[in-house]
């Protein structure tokens, strides 16, 4: 597919489907890089038990409905930060799977300095639909190209004003981003102190999508008592990085039967993901 530059009238492009497949070796290795230590999470990291999959194992094919949008709009990719990412899983993941991707452009907006680029994909094996992604891009100086600025989400999944019903830390480690690069997200600031003081950071730091399953986890053990056969979907915004060696720390605040609002903070009380919302079977 050519590339062109960005249109509203991108939205709801389509992709080619594409074929998918994952190992247990791959989602042993992914637990382990968004933290998952022999103990409570022994089912997510041992053949000998399943292995269980971690729900948040969804983004990491999902990153290629990411790449999909490089492959249709020139992009820069100095510019572009991941703003929200979601997941919703209608069975539990397999730990060996050879899935169909089908994916598109979802949403295209113009926010001014900046515009914001989403996609969707859906994955489907012979029993149908497994599990659903949706990613957005902030497209930095990619604004004012004659698009709708889309609607304003600052006040959607907002943490009750009281406090959390639970709180479920974690300790991010120095050798962090270098487990969880090997699931296939290589890009160099998460471990190149060069190329990260190039891209204007004085050291390398956490992927999102590590953060992403740190406090997928969190929700996991929190909601579903660590049983990927309650998780249903869970989705938030990327606010700031974490730096390798922080704990994160996952508010939890009960709202409705099987809802729940979350918000991400280091121990220094920074938020790294906000407007998160899971929901579960209770």
């Amino acid at each position: 597919m050519t590339s062109i530059t960005l249109s509203p009238g991108l939205k709801g492009t389509e992709f080619e489907p594409q074929k998918v497949s994952w190992s247990s070796k791959d989602v042993m290795l992914y637990a382990l890089g968004v933290g998952s230590k022999p103990g409570d999470e022994l089912d997510f990291l041992y053949e000998r038990r399943g292995p269980k999959v971690l729900p948040t194992y969804a983004v990491i094919p999902g990153m290629r409905a990411m790449g999909n949008i490089g492959k249709t709009i020139e992009l820069d990719v100095a510019r572009l930060l991941h703003g929200e990412q979601s997941v919703e899983i209608h069975r539990p993941l397999p730990p060996e799977a050879e899935l169909i991707m089908t994916s598109r452009i979802s949403e295209v907006w113009d926010k001014g300095k900046a515009a914001v680029i989403g996609v969707e994909a859906n994955f489907s094996d012979d029993e149908g639909l497994l599990f659903s992604t949706r990613s957005t891009l902030f497209y930095l100086g990619a604004g004012g190209f004659g698009g709708e600025s889309g609607p304003s989400t600052r006040m959607l999944n907002l943490p009750p004003e009281r406090d959390p019903d639970l709180i479920v830390s974690y300790l991010t480690q120095e050798e962090q981003g270098a487990l969880y690069r090997l699931s296939g997200d290589r890009v160099a600031l998460h471990i190149d102190p060069a190329f990260a003081e190039k891209a204007g950071y004085a050291r390398p730091f956490m992927h999102g999508l590590c953060t992403f399953g740190f406090v997928g986890r969190a929700a996991l053990q929190g909601l579903c008592a660590g049983d990927p056969e309650l998780f249903i979907s869970f989705g938030g915004r990327f606010s700031q990085r974490v730096e390798f060696g922080d704990e994160i720390r996952t508010r939890i605040w009960h709202t409705a039967p099987g809802e729940a609002i979350l918000q991400a903070v280091t121990q220094d009380g920074k938020v790294v993901l906000s407007q998160a919302k899971a929901t579960f079977k209770v």
